[in-house]
C-alpha cells in the first residue's frame, strides 16, 4: 500500500529524520510496501544520496534479509555487524560500509505496512533505548498511514458513489444507446485514473466486441476490436466473473491486438437481474500503478450500479416510445372518426346540391364543384397525416433511400403486406432538397390512398433518377402502382410524379 497526500508524506519524512537524528545513525529509511506485488511503493530516506536512493540496494529489498525479515516476522531486528553476516549480502560495491542495522516493522494490527530502518558505519552502534525509540516512531508512522488510508478510502468511495449517481442521472435524462455506453465508459475512466474506459458487448457467435471507448489518447483501432469465442478471459466474463490483470500486454489470457497499449486492467461484468449486458474494462497505461483492493471493490460496485442504470434507461426509453405511439394513435383515431367523417358528409351534401343546380345557369354548380374538389383534397391530406401518425416512432434515416424504405415499411404495418420498392440510379447522391421532401410527400399520399382503396394486395414503388423531362432535362420520377379497383370498377390509376434534378 502506498501513502497518499502531502501531509502524510511530510509526516513520514519527519519520522525518519527524527529517528536518524535521535539514534545517531548515518542513514535512515522508511519504506511502505505493496504485499500483493512484493514491492516498495513509497520510500523516505535520510542521509542517502540521490543515486543510492534510486537504487537502495539489499537493505531495502522486500525479499532480502533486512526488510524481508521485518515484513515476514513482524518483529524488530538489530544487527551489530551486518557486513560479515552472509544473510545480509554485505555492502554494495562503491558505497560506504554499513555495519550496524536497526529496524522496526510498521505494523497496523496484524498487517505489516512497511519498515523503519537505520544503519551506521560503526559496529554495535545501536542500543536497546534506540530500539525502543524506533518502535515508538514506527507505531506513529503506522497510525499516520492508517489515518491517511481511511481518509483516502472515504474520499474514493464518495467519488465513486457520486460518479454512479451522475451516470444514473445522465442516462435517465435520455440519450441514445451509444451515448449511454460512452457516458459510463468516460465516467469510470476518470474515477479509476485509467488510460481508457471501454465497453464490450456479447456478439452473436459467443465472442465480445468493443462498442464504445473513452480514452485520453488516440482511440483509433479500439472500437470494433473483438475477443474471439473461447478466449480464457472471455469464459470468466460471460460467466459474470470480474477479471483483474497485472499486465494486459503480457497476460496470456488476453488475445486482442490492442492489449499491447495497456498494463494493469480491470474487466468488470455489467449485469442486472442475472442478465449480462456487457463488460466495463478499465486498463491503465503500460507500467502504471496496479489497482488496489479498494479500487477493485469500488469499481465493481460502480459497474453493478451502471448496469442497473442502463437497464432503467432502456426501460424508460421504451415507455416513452410507447406513450408517443399511443398518443399518435389516439390523434389518428380522432382525426378519422371526427374530422374526416364530417368533411366527407359535407362533401356529399355539396355534391348533391351541385347536381340539383345543374338545371340553372351553372355558375353555382361551378362554385360547388370547386368546393367539392377542395374538400376532397383536404380529406386526402388528413388521411395522409393519419397514415403518418400511425407509423411507429423511430430515428430518421440519414439517407434518402432509407427514408423511402422507412415510408414503405411503415405502410406495411397498416396495409398488411410489404410494398415492393425499386431504385434506379444513385438516388442518395442525385436527389436534392427540397425535391426529396416533395417526393416523400407524394409517396406518403399515394400509399394512404391505396390503403383506403378496397382490394389492394400489391403495391409497386419505383424511384428513378435516370428519367428525362420532355425538354431533355434530367429528372427524378416516382411511380406508385397497385392492383386495386376504382369505384367504377376500372383498374386503379397509377401515380406518376416527376421533378427536375
Amino acid at each position: 500500500m502506498g501513502g497518499t497526500g502531502l501531509d502524510l508524506r511530510t509526516t513520514l519524512q519527519h519520522i525518519v529524520d527524527t529517528a536518524t537524528a535521535l539514534a545517531g545513525a548515518d542513514r535512515g529509511a522508511l519504506a511502505l510496501l505493496d504485499h500483493e506485488h512484493a514491492r516498495v511503493t513509497d520510500l523516505f530516506t535520510t542521509g542517502l544520496p540521490d543515486a543510492e536512493r534510486r537504487h537502495p540496494g539489499p537493505l531495502l529489498d522486500v525479499r532480502g534479509a533486512f526488510l524481508g525479515a521485518l515484513v515476514r516476522d513482524g518483529e524488530p531486528l538489530r544487527g551489530d555487524d551486518v557486513s560479515s553476516d552472509p544473510r545480509f549480502g554485505g555492502t554494495a560495491p562503491g558505497r560506504p560500509p554499513q555495519r550496524s542495522f536497526l529496524g522496526a516493522p510498521i505494523r497496523l494490527r496484524t498487517e505489516v505496512l512497511g519498515g523503519l530502518c537505520l544503519t551506521g558505519t560503526d559496529p554495535g552502534r545501536f542500543t536497546d533505548t534506540d530500539l525502543a525509540l524506533l518502535r515508538l516512531l514506527a507505531s506513529q508512522a503506522a497510525a499516520a498511514v492508517d489515518g491517511a488510508h481511511l481518509y483516502e478510502a472515504a474520499r474514493q468511495r464518495e467519488q465513486w458513489i457520486e460518479g454512479a449517481a451522475a451516470v444514473t442521472r445522465a442516462l435517465l435524462a435520455g440519450s441514445g444507446t451509444t451515448d449511454a455506453l460512452v457516458t459510463v465508459a468516460e465516467r469510470a475512466r476518470v474515477l479509476a485514473g485509467a488510460s481508457a474506459g471501454v465497453i464490450l458487448q456479447p456478439t452473436a457467435d459467443g465472442g465480445m466486441e468493443i462498442v464504445a471507448a473513452s480514452t485520453r489518447e488516440d482511440p483509433a483501432g479500439i472500437v470494433g476490436t473483438v475477443i474471439e469465442p473461447g478466449s480464457p478471459v472471455l469464459v470468466q466474463l460471460l460467466g459474470g466473473e470480474p477479471v483483474f490483470l497485472e499486465d494486459s500486454a503480457t497476460d496470456p489470457r488476453m488475445t486482442t491486438h490492442v492489449r499491447e497499449r495497456f498494463g494493469p486492467s480491470m474487466m468488470l461484468p455489467l449485469q442486472s437481474g442475472g442478465r449480462l449486458i456487457g463488460t466495463l474494462a478499465l486498463p491503465r497505461r503500460r507500467g502504471g500503478r496496479p489497482y488496489t483492493a479498494v479500487e477493485r471493490l469500488l469499481a465493481s460496485q460502480f459497474a453493478s450500479q451502471a448496469a442497473l442504470a442502463l437497464v432503467m434507461a432502456d426501460a424508460q426509453h421504451y415507455r416513452e416510445q410507447l406513450a408517443v405511439y399511443e398518443d399518435r394513435d389516439r390523434i389518428a383515431r380522432d382525426l378519422h372518426d371526427l374530422v374526416v367523417q364530417r368533411l366527407f358528409a359535407t362533401e356529399m351534401m355539396l355534391e348533391s346540391t351541385r347536381r340539383k343546380d345543374l338545371a340553372g345557369d351553372g355558375a353555382t354548380a361551378e362554385l360547388l364543384a370547386r368546393a367539392v374538389d377542395e374538400l376532397d383534397s383536404t380529406i386526402q391530406e388528413v388521411r395522409t397525416a393519419i397514415f403518418a401518425l400511425q407509423q411507429p416512432p423511430a430515428e430518421a434515416p440519414a439517407t434518402f433511400r432509407g427514408r423511402v424504405l422507412r415510408e414503405t415499411a411503415g405502410a406495411a404495418a397498416v396495409l398488411g403486406f410489404q410494398p415492393s420498392v425499386h431504385f434506379t440510379g444513385a438516388v442518395d447522391a442525385l436527389v436534392p432538397e427540397p425535391v426529396d421532401g416533395q417526393l416523400l410527400g407524394v409517396l406518403r399520399g399515394a400509399l394512404a390512398t391505396a390503403h383506403r382503396r378496397p382490394g389492394v394486395s400489391v403495391i409497386e414503388v419505383e424511384v428513378d433518377v435516370t428519367a428525362r423531362l420532355p425538354d431533355g432535362r434530367p429528372a427524378v420520377r416516382l411511380v406508385v402502382a397497385d392492383d386495386g379497383r376504382a369505384e367504377d370498377g376500372t383498374r386503379s390509376p397509377t401515380v406518376i410524379w416527376q421533378a427536375p434534378l
